[in-house]
């Protein structure tokens, strides 16, 4: 009876390591046999690696900028096209009365929607600014380059030609009709120190932000340096200009920040200048 006993037991102190093991293996089934899960999450997943390797791969040489934006728009094809295998599978998975197996499918279509959306924001922001590259205080007197050459072509391809309120109007016309309606708060800044202070200051801060810094001259009031962006590690160039005031004693700045390529510049250049003009003075005060 006691040899019965025993053998009894021993199944019974076996069965939770088999039960232990079977889930995990159920569940490793049942995500491969999720096909539309994995063909969303690869497709969204792939999006973004092509997206930023494409940026990454310009940056460092490996093909143009050209190519690299070229590629941009097709990721997020890529995504947009997940997104629809995902909620097409949702629907007839409802209309089937079909439990929806959410791992994969879900995480895919986070993953999509979170891309759709980088890139909407993108779009907005085109849509919503002109197709300018070159940004300044002074639309008069733009500050001018010295150690740095203005690309050949800033004034090329500059909207509105065909617009009727700017009929008339010669390219470096409609640039600052434009600049002026988009940013009318770049404007000169007035600073109640030395010009060569401020230069000296100026420098500091674009040597703290990583700027490539050309050309600096304190006593003319005169500066010239270099900013890489992004991953595709584009260059703007950027001019700052001082002007003495109320006998030496105050500054007026100017600011001037220029891609070197492309056509729009998303509102890069001027979030630099306000952003700059702003931790140079402390507090930016307008120039009267």
């Amino acid at each position: 009876m006691q040899v019965n006993s025993q053998q009894d037991q021993q199944p019974q102190t076996e069965q939770p390591i088999a039960d232990a093991s079977g889930p995990v293996t159920g569940r490793l089934a049942r995500l491969r046999k999720d096909p539309k899960g994995w063909i969303v999450l690869v497709l969204a997943i792939s999006a973004v690696i092509v997206f930023f390797g494409s940026a990454f791969g310009s940056g460092i040489g490996l093909w143009g900028w050209q190519a690299g934006l070229g590629i941009l728009p097709w990721t997020g094809l890529i995504a947009v096209i997940a997104l629809i295998i995902a909620i097409v599978g949702i629907i007839l998975d409802r209309r089937k009365q079909r439990k929806t197996r959410w791992p994969l499918l879900g995480l895919g279509t986070i993953v999509s929607l979170g891309f759709v959306g980088y890139l909407a924001s993108y779009a907005m922001t085109i849509g919503s600014l002109p197709a300018i590259h070159d940004i300044t205080t002074d639309l008069a007197d733009t500050p001018q380059f010295s150690a740095l050459t203005l690309r050949a072509d800033n004034w090329d391809n500059i909207p509105g030609a065909d617009d009727g309120e700017m009929r008339g109007m010669n390219p470096r016309q409609r640039w600052a009709t434009l600049h002026q309606d988009a940013y009318p708060d770049i404007r000169s800044v007035r600073i109640d120190q030395p010009v060569a202070e401020v230069i000296e200051k100026a420098k500091r801060l674009a040597e703290d932000r990583g700027w490539e810094v050309v050309s600096v001259d304190p006593a003319s009031g005169h500066l010239e340096a270099t900013a890489t962006i992004s991953l595709f590690r584009f260059k703007d160039d950027v001019v700052i200009r001082a002007r003495a005031a109320e006998n030496g004693q105050a500054s007026i700045i100017d600011m001037r920040s220029v891609s070197r390529v492309g056509i729009h510049d998303l509102g890069a250049n001027a979030k630099r200048v306000r952003q700059f003009l702003s931790d140079l003075s402390g507090t930016t005060t307008a120039a009267s």
